[in-house]
């Protein structure tokens, strides 16, 4: 590795909730460099959240994300000619970006609804422990604890 790490970019505070997890949704949404369009697609979510549940959108997307974030994953790594699938901490940073990233996979892969309005319902359904995204954690955490037994390897 050469040269200096990046230093890490302070994001602003989105403009309408004034949350920085928000913002930085957001940016996970963009596709194309089209802010505008991933800023109305997570606005029109959150306004369909706060029709279907009555609750603050802020409070269901914060519950969601933390309903989500896995808390150890699978690393692979070669020991003696084997690959042995290691458990190991997620770091706070990743933990976010999985979530958001399976946050949106999981919406994505609904088909024949605005993504607005399949984002909502995956962020209802995540919020109350359930849906997609919440699987895909539970599935990340069986693989580790299945795999605990090599956890030694880990270092």
């Amino acid at each position: 590795m050469r040269g200096k790490r990046a230093p890490k970019r302070e994001i602003a505070a989105d403009p309408k909730y004034g949350d920085q997890t928000v913002s930085k949704f957001i940016n996970y949404v963009m596709r194309d460099g089209k802010k505008s369009t991933a800023r109305r697609i997570v606005y029109t979510a959150f306004d369909i959240i706060l029709d279907r549940s009555k609750q603050q959108p802020l409070e269901v997307f914060d519950k969601a994300v933390k309903n989500i974030q896995p808390t150890v994953e699978v690393k692979s790594k070669r020991v003696g000619g084997a690959n042995y699938q290691i458990p190991i901490q997620v770091r706070g940073e990743r933990r976010l970006s999985l979530a958001f990233r399976w946050l949106i996979a999981a919406a994505d892969a609904k088909k024949g609804r605005p993504m607005a309005q399949k984002l909502a319902e995956e962020l209802l359904a995540a919020s109350n422990n359930e849906g997609e995204a919440v699987k895909k954690r539970m599935d990340v955490h069986r693989m580790a604890e299945a795999n605990r037994a090599f956890a030694h390897f880990a270092r």
